[in-house]
């Protein structure tokens, strides 16, 4: 079965050894993904809804670049830092997965990889074909 690797071109992937997402027949595999740009910069500082929103984004990009959609998604993994925080992120969860209703967890997390970032999701998809 063939193995897509999907890169954002960071440095880290090739450091970490991991990819943005992972496409193996019918499944998609986003890695946990934060609020970040183009840059790396992080998006929405101090604001957990803004946050969401952003890592949604980068997974809805992710998986575009597998040729799925976020209607393809069944699961989501959501890590806080502060877990008081479950309304804004649920609601921007909600924004993009209302009517597609993928199973999920939300976590909270002692800390990110940046102190700025207060959310980091994953996503899991199946795609026909």
């Amino acid at each position: 079965m063939e193995r897509r690797r999907i890169s954002s071109g960071t440095e880290w992937e090739s450091r970490v050894g991991y990819s943005r997402a992972v496409r193996i027949g019918s499944q998609i595999h986003v890695s946990g993904t934060t609020a970040t740009d183009d840059e790396g910069n992080v998006v929405g500082e101090g604001d957990p809804y803004e946050q969401t929103r952003r890592a949604l984004a980068n997974v809805e990009e992710a998986l575009g670049e597998a040729d799925g959609s976020l209607a393809d998604v069944v699961r989501t993994r959501m890590f806080v830092t502060d877990i008081d925080d479950w309304e804004a992120v649920g609601d921007a969860h909600g924004e993009y997965f209302g009517d597609i209703r993928p199973a999920t967890s939300m976590l909270e997390v002692s800390r990110l990889i940046d102190p700025k970032l207060l959310v980091e999701v994953e996503a899991v998809a199946v795609v026909d074909g």
